[in-house]
C-alpha cells in the first residue's frame, strides 16, 4: 500500500508512541520488521505515521517490546482501530493541517487546559471576534480562506454538545479582556459569550488579574491536551510561524509546571466572573 502523503498528528503520535516502545526495548528496526514478516523500512512508515497499522499488530510489536503498561498498549490499540473522518478533514487542502490537528486533538482529548495572554481562547471565540482575529493576518487571507478559519473555529467548539464533553479549564489574563478588537460591540459581544461559556457544565474560566504580583510575564501562551493516558498528552503552542505541538516528557512535565505556576495566582471562578463583567459594563 503506498504511504499516506499527510499523516495526521494522531496517526504520527501512533507511530511515535510505538518508536519510544521499541527504542525502551533496544531493539532495532529491522528486527521488529521481521517479527511482522516486512522489513526495516515497513517499520519506519508505521512510526512516521505514515502506514496504518491494526491493533494486533500494535499487540505483537508491544508484546516483542516487553511492554509492560498495558493501559497505554490499549490506548495506542484504540488509536489504531478508529479509521473514521472526523468532520475536520473536510477542511484538508481548504486550511493548514495544524488546523486539522488541533480539531483533531481536541476530540479525543479527555481534558483540556488553556492559557491566553492577549486574546480570548480560540475555541471560545465569537464569529466576530474570530474574524477580526484572522482578518489582522499580514499579509491578509483571501475572503474564501478566511471564512473557512472562522468557520472551523467555530465547529471546534462541537466537543462541549456531546453527551460526555471534556473538561475544560481556561485562565486568561486580564489584559486579553481589555482589548477591544474589532470595536467595542466585537468585544462586547465576546466578553457576553465568556461569561455564558464560564457556566457550562464541564468548563472553568479564571483570570489573572493585572494586580497580581506573581504572574510570570514570560509564561507562554499554550493549550495542554490530555490524552486517555499521561503518556499520550500533546502541548500545542503558538508561534509566528504556525503551531508547533509537543510530546516529549520532558516537554510535557514542563508545561505542566509551566500551568500551574499560573493556577497559582489567578481569582477564583465567581471572581473571574465579577471581572469580566465589570470590564463588560464598563464598555
Amino acid at each position: 500500500m503506498p504511504p499516506r502523503r499527510s499523516p495526521t498528528a494522531r496517526q504520527v503520535r501512533l507511530g511515535t508512541e510505538l518508536r519510544k516502545l521499541r527504542e525502551s526495548s533496544g531493539l532495532p528496526a529491522r528486527a521488529a520488521g521481521e517479527h511482522l514478516g516486512g522489513n526495516q523500512a515497513q517499520i519506519s512508515h508505521i512510526e512516521s505515521g505514515r502506514w496504518g497499522v491494526s491493533a494486533e499488530r500494535v499487540r505483537r510489536l508491544a508484546a516483542f517490546y516487553s511492554a509492560t503498561d498495558m493501559k497505554l498498549v490499549d490506548a495506542l490499540c484504540a488509536m489504531a482501530e478508529d479509521r473514521g473522518k472526523g468532520w475536520w478533514e473536510g477542511y484538508r487542502g481548504v486550511l493548514p493541517a495544524a488546523f486539522l490537528n488541533i480539531a483533531e486533538l481536541e476530540y479525543y482529548a479527555r481534558h483540556l487546559r488553556a492559557f491566553q495572554a492577549m486574546t480570548v481562547p480560540g475555541i471560545f471565540q465569537t464569529e466576530d471576534y474570530a474574524r477580526t482575529i484572522f482578518g489582522g493576518r499580514i499579509p491578509a487571507l483571501p475572503d474564501d480562506e478566511l471564512q473557512a478559519r472562522v468557520e472551523h473555529r467555530l465547529r471546534r467548539r462541537a466537543i462541549f454538545e456531546r453527551p460526555a464533553p471534556p473538561q475544560f479549564e481556561a485562565i486568561i489574563h486580564e489584559a486579553a479582556l481589555h482589548v477591544l478588537y474589532g470595536g467595542r460591540k466585537v468585544a462586547l459581544g465576546q466578553l457576553r459569550h465568556l461569561l455564558e461559556v464560564s457556566e457550562w457544565p464541564t468548563v472553568v474560566v479564571r483570570v489573572i488579574p493585572f494586580s497580581s504580583e506573581e504572574f510570570a510575564g514570560s509564561a507562554q501562551t499554550m493549550l495542554y491536551l490530555g490524552g486517555v493516558v499521561p503518556q499520550l498528552d500533546t502541548v500545542q503552542l503558538d508561534s509566528a510561524y504556525g503551531s508547533v505541538f509537543l510530546d516529549a516528557d520532558a516537554q510535557l512535565a514542563h508545561y505542566r509546571a509551566v500551568y500551574d505556576s499560573l493556577d497559582r495566582v489567578t481569582l477564583g471562578v465567581n471572581e473571574s466572573r465579577e471581572v469580566i463583567n465589570r470590564i463588560a459594563k464598563e464598555l
